[in-house]
């Protein structure tokens, strides 16, 4: 509470009168050296505002850690004991009324001055430039009064340059009923209602492929009023109602009248007009709702991080969306129990204390009892161009060296990251995103439940393949692995293949809502974090994928090979449901 006080003291300007000198008698707290696709541009325009956000020390975190690890390890009798959002403040010592800042009470909110931003954690902003066009405001180091030094975790935004994507790949044509690699393909290929190629799932993915390969034809779901499943929507992407309808009438014409629920966070926006049709936003709805229809689906249109003209005075994208999201997922009592993400970025871009902060919100969703799924990624290892000529897998600390490139939030150990394969039978698509976290001291080394089925990858693949190239202590992803290639998505009223891992996230979280819909009709509870269940009963519910790579960085990536490498494999959602169902020690006392 004092600190909290001190903080708003001190960000409000008060403490320029009080003792101006301590802003500028700091230490250093990070610097970071600008990846080589930014510029400085030029230096804010006068009166530009900031909206920092101060992460405090959290020091409860690792009671927070040992509850997660025993309510989702399946062997342990604490398994499926979920929090509550009042218990997991409690975890933390904090009581619903202590403080106002976010809703997971563990950062600071405050708008203000650039200038007094400079001032406050002596450095200097700067306006810069990517490659493509955007621009942001960043600095490149600050310090913060010794004082506090101990006390603040991190502040942002500060030192990060990472741009959220979508996972969906601009690399890929149609030839021969596979999806290959092409460096002159069209992001989206239209097709007709009555291509002759429509029933032929190595051409064209429908529900009815999916639900086929992945055994859920004949499950009856329920809709349990607990259960629903949430999509995440970033970057004015918006989900079309009339797309969704015929959709629905196209692969599943029983539930042609459903809707979806659509909220709106940090200024996100609900444009039905066909011309403003996302087609990520369509992708990841049609299917993860076609899957688990009737469960009850929800869309997050979520604000912040539009380019914008420094020239014209408009006030800097300096809001992160996935902590905005946060914020409000964390204000909920009841969130969707699977929640479904295709967007992410190069780890490196990330600073790593932010990383971990914001990996840890993950895990405290997964303790209350959601499951999150996040896409791998669709650049193989790294960037996907095998090319040497061409590769852009270079560190940006100033070294400029090749390194396969993880992804962030998919290298998170508290997220099931999902990888793409194609065809039937299934091998892994060569854009699937896989790899092995270089935040490693600190924060994302390997977790435990990962630790025997990566080793035994690691030891099939020898202690020198590549092994200047990637971290073989750190989180290795993907966990596991859905089909990616060729969906058929209505997008402005008219239907298109997609290819990308962007689709394999929402077809497993769509999986997972039937599992939850299944459990919770039992009397379970719903699964929350999922990869502890998946690494110890993967092998007897999984479909192995032992063929296929994941090219990048001038490399072959790394080969399918039986167990994990990278990823367990894809659902089967019979013998999954089996597994989930199985031990009554799982259920709830009282």
């Amino acid at each position: 509470m004092k600190l909290f006080w001190i903080w708003l003291t001190f960000s409000t300007g008060l403490s320029l009168a009080v003792n101006p000198q301590r802003l500028t008698s700091g230490r250093l707290k990070q610097s970071v050296v600008p990846p080589q696709q930014w510029r400085k541009y030029s230096a804010p325009l006068p009166g530009s505002r900031i909206e920092l956000r101060i992460g405090l020390v959290q020091p409860f975190m690792h009671v927070l850690e040992n509850h997660i690890q025993e309510i989702s390890d399946p062997d342990h009798e604490r398994y499926g004991q979920h929090l509550s959002k009042s218990e997991w403040l409690h975890v933390h010592g904090i009581e619903d009324t202590n403080i106002s800042c976010t809703p997971a009470q563990d950062w600071i909110v405050v708008t203000l001055p650039i200038s007094l931003a400079e001032k406050m954690l002596d450095t200097n902003y700067y306006v810069w430039q990517h490659d493509d066009g955007d621009f942001t405001i960043r600095t490149t180091s600050y310090n913060l009064p010794e004082h506090l030094f101990n006390h603040i975790d991190l502040i942002q935004p500060t030192t990060m340059f990472a741009r959220l994507s979508n996972m969906k790949t601009t690399l890929y044509m149609t030839k021969n009923n596979i999806a290959l690699g092409s460096s002159h393909a069209k992001e989206l290929t239209l097709i007709t209602p009555s291509s002759d190629s429509q029933n032929d799932c190595n051409y064209t993915v429908t529900l009815n492929c999916l639900q086929s390969l992945y055994n859920t034809v004949g499950y009856q779901t329920r809709a349990h009023s607990r259960n629903s499943i949430g999509l995440t929507g970033y970057l004015e992407q918006y989900a079309n109602q009339e797309d969704l309808k015929l959709f629905f009438a196209d692969q599943n014409p029983g539930a042609a009248n459903a809707s979806l629920d659509v909220i709106l966070i940090n200024g996100g926006f609900n444009n039905q007009s066909a011309q403003e049709a996302g087609d990520e936003a369509n992708l990841d709805v049609q299917f993860a709702l076609g899957l688990s229809y009737p469960t009850p689906g929800v869309f997050y249109s979520t604000g912040g991080e539009p380019p914008f003209d420094p020239d014209q005075g408009t006030e800097s994208n300096t809001n992160e969306p996935y902590a905005k999201w946060l914020d409000y997922i964390f204000s909920q009592d009841n969130p969707p129990l699977t929640i479904s993400t295709s967007y992410g970025d190069h780890e490196q871009t990330v600073p790593e204390d932010y990383a971990r902060r914001t990996c840890e919100r993950f895990m405290a969703l997964g303790a209350r009892g959601v499951t999150l799924t996040f896409s791998s990624g669709d650049g193989g290892v790294g960037d996907g161009i095998s090319d040497p000529a061409f590769q852009t897998c270079l560190t940006n600390d100033g070294k400029n060296e090749t390194r396969f490139l993880p992804v962030f939030p998919s290298s998170c150990p508290y997220v099931t990251s999902v990888g793409g394969t194609r065809g039937i039978p299934e091998e892994a698509a060569f854009f699937s995103g896989g790899g092995f976290s270089f935040y490693v001291i600190t924060s994302f080394d390997r977790p435990w439940y990962q630790d025997r089925a990566v080793n035994e990858f690691l030891e099939t693949l020898g202690e020198h393949t590549y092994s200047d190239l990637f971290n073989r202590f750190g989180r290795a992803y993907p966990d596991v692995s859905a089909q990616g290639v060729n969906f058929r998505v209505f997008i402005g009223s008219k239907p298109y293949l997609i290819s990308g891992t962007s689709a394999s996230s929402p077809t497993f979280a769509g999986i997972v809502a039937l599992l939850n819909d299944a459990r919770l009709h039992a009397g379970l509870p719903p699964l929350g974090f999922l990869n502890p269940l998946l690494y110890k009963r993967g092998a007897e519910a999984l479909n192995d994928v032992t063929v296929g790579n994941n090219p990048g960085c001038g490399t072959n990536g790394f080969n399918a090979t039986e167990g994990w490498d990278p990823g367990l494999g894809t659902p089967n959602f019979e013998k999954l449901e089996k597994i989930v169902l199985e031990s009554q020690m799982w259920k709830r006392s009282g």
